[in-house]
């Protein structure tokens, strides 16, 4: 088995890398956290320019046709960088469903505007009631003509007060099995009755409750078929998990190097705090963990980009992994750095909140182990 990223992977982790220091500096990320939209057009723009917002689109569509696992390399800079904006929310949780299921026209509409970076998308599937599940959505829509009506209340919708579009699940039809009647509809942000309101985060990230008060979408906007859209959901559900976590070994892996490097240089007692066994134990311990969450998530990856049958164990496995490790990794890169680590002068809050976010990010690890469970029938 070969481990080693490709060539062109390593080119495009390289200069994403190099790309994501100078453009996306720690002062851009925590100005974006107090910003109205949450993310610069400008570096917006510039990743556009590099191919990166198409770069798993097919190549008809102005995208470059790279794999997911390629997409997983990219990932992992971005979350190094913790990079504001809505890449994910409009690449993976709306970009990828439409390559996977979008009619012709579909992916003619959306996918060229999205490589562009001028069509800023999002999905809006979590309720008030918290479920990842079927039974979790009740966001109804239902037929009127041609068209159809929604009504409902989504929460935690990212990016939605900037987004053109909205991926919205809706239920479309009753039943004793609850992954029986959803459907996907493509809805425009701008359609009338559609009520946006930005919550607030620790992190500082956009998440939005989205109000739909008698919407009125196209029947052409519907994303596979009628009352059978779940698939799809599970297979996004999936790539999002995987997405999620290699964004998380990203950040986790910035924890690694940044405490490692302190523990050499910080002095106390007149010798290097690294010099000390309990510190060495946290680093080798740290550095134990992120290196298992890093060839997890290349494998999930790896099952995405290959449509192994092995994926939903893989994506499960992952992310139960990436989302205990990252908080852990990040809790001991404070307490190795001491009392600098909690001040706000210091990058490793900005860390330690986001590992926080991404534990929770389509399912925790309590989540996604029930996941592992069910797959072995125990």
């Amino acid at each position: 088995m070969d481990f080693e990223l490709g060539e062109e992977q390593v080119m495009l982790k390289t200069s994403a890398r190099d790309f994501l220091e100078k453009e996306c500096p720690k002062q851009l990320v925590r100005a974006m956290m107090d910003d109205e939209k949450g993310y610069s057009p400008e570096l917006w723009k510039k990743m556009a320019d590099l191919g990166w917002m198409g770069l798993v689109f097919p190549e008809e569509y102005d995208g470059i046709g790279s794999t997911f696992l390629d997409l997983a390399v990219l990932l992992e800079e971005m979350g190094r960088a913790l990079v504001p904006g809505p890449f994910v929310p409009t690449v993976v949780l709306a970009g990828l469903p439409i390559v996977a299921a979008g009619t012709e026209e579909q992916k003619k509409q959306f996918l060229p505007g999205i490589a562009s970076g001028d069509t800023l998308m999002t999905l809006a599937f979590m309720e008030p009631g918290g479920s990842l599940e079927a039974s979790g959505v009740t966001v109804e829509a239902k037929p009127s003509g041609k068209d159809f009506v929604i009504n409902g209340t989504k929460l935690f919708v990212p990016d939605a007060h900037i987004a053109n579009h909205m991926l919205c699940v809706t239920r479309t039809k009753d039943s004793a099995n609850k992954e029986d009647g959803i459907t996907l509809f493509l809805v425009d942000a701008a359609s009338a009755g559609i009520q946006t309101e930005v919550l607030k985060t620790m992190t500082g990230e956009k998440l939005c409750e989205v109000v739909f008060n008698n919407v009125k979408v196209p029947g052409s906007n519907m994303l596979g078929k009628l009352n059978q859209g779940w698939p799809i959901m599970q297979r996004l559900m999936q790539e999002a998990a995987i997405a999620e976590c290699a964004w998380t070994i990203g950040g986790a892996r910035w924890v690694l190097e940044t405490s490692v490097e302190y523990a050499k240089e910080r002095i106390q007692f007149g010798v290097p705090i690294g010099s000390f066994q309990a510190i060495q134990h946290k680093c080798a311990n740290m550095a134990v963990e992120v290196e298992g969450a890093t060839s997890i998530t290349y494998y999930a990856a790896w099952a995405v980009s290959e449509n192994d049958p092995g994926l939903p164990l893989a994506a499960s496995m992952a992310k139960a992994w990436c989302s205990d490790i990252y908080k852990h990794v990040a809790a001991e890169g404070i307490q190795i750095h001491g009392g600098i680590g909690f001040t706000w002068d210091h990058d490793m809050h900005l860390y330690f909140k986001r590992a926080k976010a991404c534990e929770v990010a389509f399912g925790d690890g309590d989540y996604h182990r029930e996941k592992v469970a069910q797959l072995l029938n125990i």
